[in-house]
């Protein structure tokens, strides 16, 4: 029996950080994960599959919280997502955030990044310090996002958007790291931290 529950509650924090005793802990589960499952159907398990929808595996749950948060909020205007964080309430988009934190993060499965490309873009991370705020990884922390192995088409779109304030972030820091990029930048930044 103790090896059961610890089982259980091995579970829990996978399943958004509900640690529930006994029988109580099936039903927020199996709700959890239904409520979950649509998030997996766009964003993937770990990585998205889907082009222009980012991988939410590997992100932290301060980053996802804004963002739901943002998206509920309609500080952030991305449909789906503003309809579907309309009616979260607060412990909703922590539930969630927690339950996003533990899917396994996105892995680059193709050929590296070319030696060319390689130069061009770790020139541009330091010359931007993108590793000051995203981590030395790119693995993101606290809520800064994980933008290490991210989908190729997000990341360009995200850095395009920053440097056309089209896309706010919660604070300008985005916004004005983006200014200086070229078009070719964000190509080569996106290309290679892709394949990270």
């Amino acid at each position: 029996m103790r090896r059961h529950l610890r089982s259980i509650r091995g579970l829990a924090p996978a399943l958004g950080g509900l640690l529930l005793a006994g029988a109580a802990l099936a039903a927020p589960d199996a709700a959890l994960q239904e409520r979950l499952a649509p998030c997996i159907g766009c964003h993937g398990a770990g990585m998205s599959a889907t082009e222009g929808v980012p991988s939410l595996g590997g992100q932290l749950p301060d980053y996802v919280v804004t963002q739901l948060f943002q998206f509920r909020e309609k500080q952030r205007e991305a449909p789906p997502m503003n309809e579907v964080a309309a009616g979260f309430s607060d412990d909703d988009l922590r539930s969630y955030a927690d339950a996003v934190a533990t899917l396994p993060p996105p892995a680059w499965s193709g050929p590296p990044a070319d030696a060319a490309l390689t130069t061009r873009a770790q020139a541009l991370i330091a010359k931007h310090q993108c590793n000051s705020c995203h981590g030395p990884d790119l693995a993101g922390r606290d809520a800064i996002p994980r933008i290490r192995a991210q989908r190729e088409d997000y990341l360009a779109k995200a850095l395009a958007g920053y440097k056309s304030n089209a896309r706010p972030g919660y604070d300008p820091a985005m916004n004005e790291a983006a200014q200086g990029l070229s078009e070719a930048d964000i190509k080569d930044l996106a290309a290679y931290v892709s394949r990270l």
